[in-house]
């Protein structure tokens, strides 16, 4: 028996390892890949070398000029493409669980319109860096606020009516925005409004690491923390509380994660969809419905998507391509294509 057991325990390991070593792989090719694609190319082994000079505090025979490209122009940027991505793609797969609904987005309660509200009245008012994230952060957690305070004058469906009041509330932001854009000067702020809507990190520094990275990790260790809580949600809220789990308090607090997640990421990067949307399906589809399972997965493979979009939207054209823009454009056609695999994988 004991014979039998030992290979069978090492097949299961190797299948474990085999599965999981793609999520962990995969974001470190890409970001040593990315780092040396652009206008300036830079071969991989360059690239490391730099990065262990760096890390090491050695002085390596490199060019000074490749060596600020990689680790002061395009390091930060990367880093913050990988995390933004997971950010989004993470609190997407969290509002699909407490929702129970695969048509969920991190935008739902309004945060994206909140968010784009306040970077707009920013940039029209003072165009400052700080304070267009600080606007965008506050007026992003307002609108969630406002949504789930509105559902708490109903006393039934409140999911339903907490989803419902996040699109008032989102449309009320999207009006407002429209007002914003309509008095703006059209030669000076209107066009630093729409292009900051259409999302981009063409200015991420350093900076805007560190005032966002921060947060953004936070809300993506929250939501691991209780990923096998979520399982329990997709049973129902009286299934929950049989278990022991109080669902109400649950989706309160996840809800504050992925919000907290979400308006630090859109605060930095304007406004990208589909990628809370789509990711979590391709990530459900790959790895199944266990939150175990699907909250690591939407990570890697949320910041592996927007890392691929941002170096497409930097290499082009000579001018940046928004990462809105082609987020939609390839989201919508590999969702379309999701909802014909088996109800996305949602029913299993």
């Amino acid at each position: 028996m004991t014979a039998n057991t030992k290979p069978t325990t090492a097949g299961k390991g190797v299948r474990t390892l085999g599965r999981w070593a793609p999520l962990i792989g995969l974001p470190v090719v890409l970001l040593v890949l990315s780092l040396g694609w652009g206008r300036y190319p830079v071969a991989p082994g360059q690239v490391l070398g730099i990065l262990l000079d760096n890390l090491t505090g050695a002085q390596g025979d490199w060019p000074q000029t490749m060596e600020t490209v990689i680790m002061q122009v395009r390091l930060p940027r990367v880093l913050g493409a990988l995390l933004i991505g997971a950010g989004l793609s993470v609190s997407g797969a969290a509002f699909q669980g407490v929702f129970r609904n695969p048509l969920v987005s991190p935008f739902i309660l309004g945060v994206a319109s909140g968010a784009g509200f306040g970077a707009a009245l920013a940039i029209l008012l003072a165009n400052s860096t700080w304070m267009v994230q600080a606007s965008a952060v506050g007026f992003g957690a307002l609108a969630v606020a406002l949504a789930y305070g509105l559902s708490r004058l109903y006393r039934s469906g409140q999911t339903l009516v907490l989803v419902l009041c996040g699109v008032i509330v989102g449309t009320f932001f999207t009006s407002l925005i429209s007002l914003i854009k309509y008095v703006a000067d059209p030669y000076d702020k209107l066009p630093v409004i729409v292009y900051w809507l259409m999302g981009s990190l063409a200015t991420f520094s350093r900076s805007d690491l560190y005032y966002a990275g921060g947060p953004i990790i936070l809300g993506i260790l929250a939501l691991w923390m209780v990923r096998w809580r979520l399982n329990l949600l997709a049973l129902g809220d009286e299934e929950a509380r049989a278990l022991g789990v109080e669902a109400g308090r649950l989706k309160f607090w996840v809800v504050i994660a992925a919000t907290i997640t979400t308006a630090c990421a859109v605060s930095i990067s304007g406004i990208i969809g589909w990628v809370g949307l789509v990711i979590p399906h391709l990530a459900r589809m790959l790895y199944g419905p266990d939150y175990r399972r699907l909250i690591p997965a939407s990570l890697s493979l949320g910041g592996c998507y927007l890392l691929i979009i941002d170096d497409l939207a930097r290499n082009l054209a000579v001018s940046e391509v928004p990462l809105g823009i082609l987020t939609a454009s390839i989201g919508a056609p590999v969702f379309a294509l999701a909802l014909k695999k088996s109800s996305l994988g949602w029913a299993k």
